[in-house]
Formats: structure tokens, C-alpha cells, sequence
């Protein structure tokens, strides 16, 4: 796979607005790490975890909560730099899953938290292997929206009109992502999901939205004005200005046999 311009415009958005992603989007829950000790079939506690496309550190701090000896591998400046702010004490590298700077058999568990898509399988799937120590383990991990609740339904159909894309059908094909997330079937997935929910005030969700690449590459005049009719929006279904943001997690999880 090669990473088309406007890919990597939309992956380096973000360096811009990692104080945005940091203080707004999602974390997630409990339940979640629990799915990933389950599934790896080994604690978290005192496991050497290495956190890739590790951002401005949401999950890193999660992992490291749990005790696990974590390491972050992040490519972008101003995602490890807010990184490096929020959790100083965590040794952050910079790398991404296509060339790990990490030696072989190293790690326990890779993580990737809403990262994975960034990567070339062709590359991060032989890495992952050669970084992961025999029994180690991949989990994939995204906070995907729950398209059974009306209002987010509705709020995705009109995200795909500002952008001249049917967002619910993509959404639709992306919610299997297990061949994606290996096209060469190396790695034999196992798939969890985990629903969650969090309410949080109208500012910090359309923040939250705003600070996802589709939006950081869309001129700030049509940004705004989107999102101030979205607000409008909102408060029609969320006249207390607290919005339920409600999120299936899909967890893949993979050994190192």
C-alpha cells in the first residue's frame, strides 16, 4: 500500500491539534483492557508493553495504570511533544509501525490505539512479528461510533453530506476490519467489541469531532461553520447541553505463535 498524498496530509493534521486531541477525544474503558488481558492470554502487570502511534498518550496512560512496563513509539512532532507534556515519565521513541526502532523479540504486547489504519500491513504485520517476543502478542484497538443510537446515526449523515461521502456506508465497511487489518492472513485475529458511553458538554464534542483528520484538512472557514450548525443540532437533542457519546470499541487481538 502506498500512502497517497492526501493520506499522509491527513495523518500529519493531527501534529497541529495535539493539545485539541489530548484534552477532547475519548479514552477507553476498563472493560476494554480487561478484553486485552482475556485475549493475550496474560496480565498486563509488569508486561513490557510497547505502545505504537502511541499520539498524545490516552492509552499509553491506561496501560501503564494496569502496570505494564510501557514504551510509546510515536512519528509526529507535535503528538510526542503533547506526549512528553502530559507523561514525562514515559519513555517515548519516534518511529511508527512500518520501521519499529525497537530490537527483536522485545516486547510482550503491541498496542496500537486508533492507529493501526495508518500503517502498510505489508510492513507493520512482519514487524510486529519480529518485535514481539514467541507467545507476545498484537492488539488493534477503535473507539467506533455505536450506529445503532438515532442521534449519532443522524449526525453521521450529515458529516457525509459536508464532505460528499456516504460516511454510514464506510463506517459499514470498515466494522469488519479483521482482513484489513491483515490482508496476507498471517496473523489469526480474534475480534471483541466493548460498548462504552461518556457524557461530556456540547464544546468538548464537537472539539472532539473537530479534531479528527477528515476535519483538520478542511479550510478553518468551513470547519467552523459546520460545526456551529452541528451545535444547533445538538442542543435539540441535548437541550442540558450534555452529549452521550456512545462507542463500540473494536478490539483485534493476534499471537505470536
Amino acid at each position: 500500500m502506498t500512502t497517497t498524498p492526501s493520506q499522509a496530509a491527513r495523518a500529519h493534521s493531527f501534529n497541529g491539534a495535539a493539545a485539541q486531541y489530548a484534552a477532547n477525544r475519548p479514552s477507553y474503558p476498563p472493560a476494554l483492557l480487561d478484553a486485552v488481558e482475556e485475549l493475550s492470554a496474560r496480565p498486563l502487570e509488569g508486561a513490557r508493553v510497547v505502545d505504537v502511534g502511541a499520539g498524545t498518550g490516552i492509552a499509553t496512560a491506561l496501560l501503564r495504570a494496569r502496570g505494564a512496563d510501557v514504551l510509546a513509539v510515536e512519528p509526529g512532532d507535535g503528538m510526542a511533544a503533547e506526549f512528553r507534556r502530559v507523561l514525562p515519565e514515559v519513555p517515548i521513541v519516534r518511529g511508527s509501525g512500518d520501521a519499529l526502532p525497537l530490537a527483536d523479540a522485545s516486547a510482550d504486547l503491541l498496542t496500537y490505539a486508533q492507529a493501526w489504519h495508518w500503517t502498510d500491513p505489508a510492513r507493520s504485520v512482519p514487524e510486529a512479528l519480529r518485535v514481539l517476543r514467541p507467545g507476545g502478542a498484537l492488539a488493534l484497538w477503535w473507539n467506533t461510533d455505536a450506529a445503532d443510537v438515532e442521534w449519532i446515526t443522524e449526525a453521521a449523515a450529515r458529516a457525509g453530506r459536508f464532505f460528499g461521502l456516504d460516511l454510514a456506508a464506510e463506517k459499514r465497511a470498515a466494522a469488519d476490519r479483521t482482513g484489513l487489518a491483515d490482508p496476507s492472513g498471517r496473523l489469526r485475529f480474534t475480534r471483541r467489541t466493548v460498548r462504552w458511553s461518556r457524557r461530556v458538554p456540547v464544546a468538548t464534542h464537537l472539539a472532539n469531532v473537530g479534531s479528527h483528520s477528515a476535519f483538520l484538512v478542511t479550510s478553518e472557514e468551513r470547519r467552523t461553520a459546520f460545526l456551529e450548525e452541528e451545535r444547533a443540532h445538538l442542543l435539540k437533542v441535548f437541550p442540558d447541553g450534555l452529549v452521550e457519546e456512545t462507542y463500540d470499541v473494536l478490539l483485534l487481538v493476534a499471537t505470536n505463535t
